[in-house]
């Protein structure tokens, strides 16, 4: 798989990951990897918020799309 904005630049670049959100092939040079908090607990709400974190990876787009809603 080749990264998606690469490709769209004209360049041919391997894709290491793919958008969680999109599903777009991403390089090095265009992933945003973030943490995510991982919490514990019943149902309706969490309880406790767990000191490991859980990687997603996005792309430039859906990065800043899913920003303005945190």
């Amino acid at each position: 798989m080749k990264c998606y904005i690469c490709a769209q630049e004209g360049k041919d670049t391997d894709a290491l990951a793919i958008c969680i959100v999109c599903g777009m092939g991403l390089c090095q040079d265009h992933l945003i990897r973030q943490e995510v908090d991982v919490w514990e607990g019943g149902y309706p709400f969490p309880a406790e918020k767990l000191e490991k974190t859980v990687p997603r990876i996005l792309c430039g787009f859906c990065y800043h799309s899913l920003k303005g809603r945190e």
